[in-house]
């Protein structure tokens, strides 16, 4: 079981003295259930577990009275092992999306406060139940009286603590930073050497184990493409029917579209002649899936960010990097390792810093005013407007020198470059390895 930056929030969440049942939110196989497990089984007495995916005829317990003392009465005749001991008892309602009803309750889990409750959830985002159900149009939401989180696969930083990594490194990465000094050779190869292999494998926790335990890239791709596959799966199963003929289509383009120049998401790259109205749909429902990221195009490049957008010009990166190298062509991990990369090598590299912010909580956001002028990232930064540079290995970065070299119109006064290199400055322009992304957490 790998150590989870979700721990800390769940730790917090349990003192709080007027904590409403607790929903985690995000895609398949992100880790949601065995983090929960191990948190409720280290700090409760009594752990109540169902499933409703795995165990669908339980969901008739909610059929009935939402009545707490009811229920637990219910579930007690359903799962014989369930014991209810008022305030040492944790409710774990796996995969809620499948059971309206029991989310629910969660309204009169939080009235009676006996009880905590848990809930995952791996399709949340897209419309929370299955609206086919008449119990579904029946149940509703149960806004106030719970709390939603997002979870994502494990992030950069989280897989360098699955490789070992310990804190006095990161001490000294974040002194680096500060006092911006190139990191020493032995942890600078180490940490390079790790963001390569996340690229590949990505955050996803039975790739990461897979790989871990192994080391071997075909396994691991054969995992992470059996994930690929449950989401196209899910993407049948659960998207309305006007968008289900579309959705495959506007997934599988993905790669097409980050491998162009113009990285700009074109409907017409999904299928011939494709347009807004027939895939604007499909595109949400992955998205609200968890599955992708969208990275808006700015109008402007000044904060705030979210009201410069252009909604209807974005870029579409995959939220897990390693899914996104398992779609590719295989061999495609090993070239990557080995540096044998040519012109897709932006693409990939873009995706995986796209990955690091996106895992941070952070909007993407780009500035693309002509061809010659795009900037791959913004962020706000230390208070700032800060333009972000990937490269996949190192060069000029002209549109950032662009932008730099003319403040009275741009209004931005520092840039960052990421790379295959140590830290390092040039005048206003801060240059980091590629590894170093994830420490740029001041906002």
């Amino acid at each position: 079981m790998y150590k989870r930056k979700i721990e800390t929030y769940f730790q917090s969440w349990k003192k709080s003295e007027n904590r409403k049942p607790l929903v985690i939110k995000g895609v398949r196989q992100c880790g949601k259930t065995s983090s929960v497990l191990k948190f409720a089984k280290e700090h409760y007495k009594e752990v109540i577990y169902i499933d409703f995916h795995q165990q669908p005829q339980l969901k008739s317990i909610f059929n009935g009275s939402l009545d707490i003392n009811y229920l637990t009465v219910a579930i007690s005749a359903a799962i014989p092992s369930a014991i209810f001991e008022p305030y040492n008892t944790c409710l774990i309602f796996d995969e809620i999306q499948d059971c309206a009803k029991a989310r629910s309750s969660l309204k009169f889990f939080k009235l009676d406060g006996r009880y905590d409750v848990i809930c995952t959830g791996s399709l949340l985002g897209v419309n929370g139940y299955r609206s086919d159900l008449q119990d579904d149009r029946e149940a509703s939401i149960p806004v106030g009286f719970e709390d939603i989180i997002d979870m994502y696969p494990m992030d950069f930083e989280e897989w360098t603590w699955a490789n070992g990594m310990k804190k006095p490194v990161f001490d000294l990465l974040h002194k680096c930073l500060v006092n911006e000094t190139p990191v020493p050779d032995a942890i600078h190869n180490r940490m390079r050497e790790l963001f390569l292999q996340y690229i590949i494998v990505g955050g996803m926790p039975e790739a990461i184990k897979t790989f871990l335990n192994t080391h071997d890239i075909n396994q691991t791709r054969k995992v992470q493409r059996q994930i690929v596959d449950e989401y196209k799966i899910d993407m049948v199963k659960y998207a309305l029917p006007e968008d289900k003929p579309h959705i495959r289509e506007c997934f599988e383009s993905i790669p097409r579209q980050l491998g162009r120049d113009n990285k700009k998401f074109t409907y017409s790259i999904v299928k011939k002649g494709g347009r807004s109205k027939d895939f604007k749909g499909s595109l949400q429902w992955i998205e609200d899936a968890g599955i992708v990221r969208r990275c808006y195009n700015l109008s402007i490049p000044e904060l705030p960010f979210s009201g410069n957008a252009i909604h209807n010009n974005f870029k579409i990166y995959m939220a897990d990097t390693g899914l996104f190298i398992s779609m590719l062509d295989e061999g495609t991990q090993f070239d990557i390792l080995n540096g044998d990369l040519f012109g897709f090598k932006g693409a990939i590299f873009e995706n995986a810093i796209a990955d690091i912010f996106g895992k941070m909580g952070r909007q993407l956001y780009y500035f693309q005013k002509t061809d010659s002028l795009e900037i791959d990232f913004f962020i706000r930064y230390k208070g700032k407007s800060t333009p972000v540079e990937c490269k996949a290995k190192n060069g000029n970065a002209k549109s950032l020198k662009t932008l730099l070299n003319h403040p009275e119109k741009y209004h931005i006064e520092s840039g960052i470059k990421v790379g295959d290199y140590n830290i390092g400055r040039e005048n206003n322009v801060l240059t980091l390895p590629h590894y170093m992304a994830f420490m740029l957490t001041s906002i």
